[in-house]
């Protein structure tokens, strides 16, 4: 899956998903996800990562969120520094 969104606080740029994250998540978990995403809901990260990512929003570096489906599968999406690509997929894409 391909689309490009303007955002909220930024720009996803292209949305991209790999294989295995969209096998694993609905369409729902991963239009969610977007917009938490998109409106700095940075989901489950880590207290340091979410300064990081109020740093990077100022900055314009990587965001990265983590959050869980409604079957509890674990995903990140990260939005690149530039704002021209994002990534849904699951830890074990990395």
């Amino acid at each position: 899956m391909t689309l490009t969104i303007i955002g909220r606080l930024f720009s996803l740029g292209e949305v991209v998903i790999t294989h295995s994250a969209s096998d694993a998540l609905s369409n729902s978990d991963v239009n969610s996800g977007l917009i938490r995403h998109m409106d700095g809901d940075w989901g489950d990260v880590p207290a340091a990562d979410r300064r990081l990512n109020q740093q990077a929003l100022k900055r314009g570096e990587r965001l990265m969120s983590e959050y869980r489906s409604s079957k509890g599968v674990r995903y990140w999406i990260i939005t690149e520094w530039d704002r021209s690509v994002t990534t849904i997929l699951l830890p074990t894409d990395y």
